[in-house]
């Protein structure tokens, strides 16, 4: 059996619309410098990744040994202890998020969460999703956490354990929250019991590549580490890795007998795709073909922030940021290019496969739209 010819031509018109909006979009942390027609041939096959990544399971149909090595260089990339590190490929940083979430949960069961108000909206879904108590606080200008809320906060609530969740760069502005300023908040008030997880759904693929380093990973003090594959590194398919401390995940596993695994992720079937697409970039691109893309990505945001302020329009961004921030700009533009918008600012975010030629078209599109 095949498609009737109207619904190939649709399939066909649908392909050329996808293929135009793809090379319109500037608003959406999504890398799309992506070529994986070497992997196609793996389309064929039902790869299922179910059950824990480290643990046998009767299910072969699997690329579990590529995900095992996405784990090992990610935790590499955090800085993780060599003997003391788990995590997965999930189905992008919201299930990362979750994780981490539920870990310090059962870590802590009376655990009071502290996030700043420019966090993720899905995060407050999480949340509620873990019934856990929680409390908002006050963000900066720039986006980042206030320090003095969290303190002044937590002094209130010091009998508590306390969960920080930790921005390593915001929706709006890609704010990073310091986790070395947290940690000595957390020791001036003695708070032994705390848990601290790193949403770095966009730049745990850029930090590790920038100096100054942003304060962000294992090493700097957090208990588990969330970022997406789509974003920074890029994948056709939405996809995340969390990396956690192993000692921790060990007190929540349990052993399910008919596949022969552990019961340590959130979702039993996993895409056994998604793991051999990160493998794949890791090894074709590397260290410093990785660092490359990001130092390209810097330096676009460099530029597009001149132009625009050039131009007579207040643009600016964080420190290190491939995001640049500037004044709502006209709905036709937005809608052009796919812009995100919230408060009366619009971002733009320089992603790898952005050139400087996009830029120019795009202030041609502003000075116009005058």
């Amino acid at each position: 059996m095949d498609l009737e010819q109207a619904d190939r031509d649709r399939l066909n018109r649908f392909l050329d619309t996808i293929r135009d909006r793809t090379g319109s979009f500037l608003g959406y942390p999504v890398s799309k410098d992506f070529d994986y027609k070497d992997l196609f041939e793996f389309f064929k096959y039902p790869l299922n990744n179910l059950g824990d990544p480290f643990t046998p399971s009767t299910w072969k149909v699997d690329t579990r040994e590529f995900e095992r090595e996405v784990i090992s260089f990610m935790a590499g990339l955090f800085r993780a202890e060599d003997d003391n590190f788990w995590g997965y490929v999930t189905n992008g940083g919201s299930e990362g998020n979750l994780y981490g979430l539920y870990l310090a949960r059962e870590l802590y069961p009376k655990g009071v969460v502290y996030y700043s108000q420019d966090t993720h909206y899905s995060v407050s879904k999480n949340l509620h999703l873990l019934n856990m108590r929680h409390i908002m606080i006050r963000s900066l200008a720039n986006g980042e956490m206030d320090y003095g809320d969290l303190l002044e906060t937590l002094k209130i609530h010091r009998d508590k354990p306390a969960i920080i969740f930790a921005n390593i760069g915001t929706t709006m502005t890609e704010a990073k929250d310091d986790l070395i300023k947290i940690n000595a908040i957390l020791q001036e008030l003695v708070i032994t019991e705390h848990y601290i997880h790193s949403d770095a759904a966009l730049c745990g693929g850029l930090a590790p590549f920038i100096e100054p380093r942003a304060a962000f990973d294992l090493a700097d003090g957090a208990d588990s580490i969330s970022v997406s594959g789509h974003k920074s590194f890029g994948s056709p398919i939405p996809c995340g890795i969390l990396i956690a401390k192993k000692d921790n995940v060990a007190r929540i596993a349990r052993s399910i007998a008919y596949i022969g695994s552990l019961d340590t992720t959130i979702t039993g079937s996993r895409n056994g795709l998604t793991p051999l697409f990160l493998w794949y970039t890791i090894k074709k691109l590397g260290m410093n073909g990785l660092k490359k893309r990001v130092m390209h990505s810097l330096d676009i945001a460099e530029y597009t922030e001149k132009r625009l302020i050039d131009a007579g329009i207040n643009a600016w961004r964080n420190e290190n940021a491939i995001t640049v921030v500037f004044p709502q700009v006209p709905a036709g533009i937005r809608e052009k290019w796919q812009l995100a918008t919230a408060d009366g600012k619009t971002h733009l975010i320089c992603m790898p496969n952005v050139h400087k030629d996009q830029i120019d078209e795009f202030l041609y599109d502003i000075n116009n739209s005058r």
